[in-house]
């Protein structure tokens, strides 16, 4: 009896040792696991959660974040958002372009603006800074990542980005020092984010009357991610079941054929 209670006693320990190690650890939290209606076989991106996943880019990420490898006339491609071909132009006219040099061959004006045209579809999505210097400068020496394939280029994918968007907020574990200019996120790598908190309740009023919470507004601007990181994936789905369902019926056929070339030799 006293050897299994002092056991039990040294396994509380270890337990507690391990748990504040883990408190105290600038490891990154695993992401949180979530359900997302693009995972599995048979995933597929929602329309209206695209839409609203654009609105939030729009208003709120492309501040800081490029998007380099998606261009205007994606927005109305099959599989996307679901934009018409309308109203994909007139979201490509709100952005301005740099523009090729005039009949002088300028490329600034009078005042040392760089010359500018409204956008097409066959543009892409303008980045938010000149250069790297620019962008750095204006993040505290921090180089904000481009969007296009950030859900294919981390661990964890959607869960990942999703966690990081939703991670603000937690308090640093005693003796967890945050660094100057930084923000404490648990599922960062390090914990230390130059990233300040990017959603707020708010922060953009969906056109669908969708409530503009933090976790409406995150799993809109990941799915949207998502699609940007893999917009062929319905697709893709399509063609994996086409696939499977040819595969099916080939194998049906054949052990239809073998039946009937051996039924006479049994």
């Amino acid at each position: 009896m006293k050897l299994a209670l002092a056991a039990l006693a040294l396994a509380f320990a270890v337990s507690g040792t391990a748990l504040a190690q883990d408190t105290n650890s600038s490891e990154a939290l695993p992401p949180r696991e979530m359900s997302w209606s693009f995972d599995g076989v048979f995933g597929t991106y929602d329309q209206a959660t695209l839409q609203r996943g654009f609105q939030v880019y729009k208003e709120v990420c492309s501040a800081c974040h490029s998007l380099d490898l998606v261009a205007f006339h994606d927005l109305a491609a099959p599989g996307g958002p679901g934009f018409s071909e309308a109203q994909a132009k007139v979201i490509a006219a709100g952005y301005k372009i740099p523009s090729a040099p005039n009949d002088k061959g300028e490329v600034f004006d009078a005042n040392g603006n760089r010359l500018t045209r409204s956008g097409i579809l066959a543009d892409h999505f303008p980045p938010p800074f000149p250069n790297e210097e620019a962008a750095r400068t204006a993040n505290g020496g921090a180089l904000p990542p481009d969007l296009s394939l950030i859900v294919k280029a981390r661990e964890g994918g959607a869960d990942y980005v999703y966690s990081i968007v939703t991670g603000f907020g937690h308090k640093p574990p005693p003796g967890f020092q945050v660094q100057d200019g930084k923000y404490y996120n648990p599922y960062f790598a390090g914990r230390n984010i130059s990233m300040p908190p990017p959603l707020m309740q708010g922060s953009v009023t969906f056109s669908d009357g969708t409530p503009a919470t933090v976790d409406n507004e995150a799993k809109a601007i990941v799915t949207f991610l998502a699609w940007t990181s893999e917009p062929n994936l319905d697709e893709r789905h399509q063609m994996g079941l086409e696939v499977m369902a040819f595969l099916l019926l080939f194998a049906g056929l054949l052990f239809l054929s073998y039946r009937a070339i051996w039924k006479d030799q049994h």
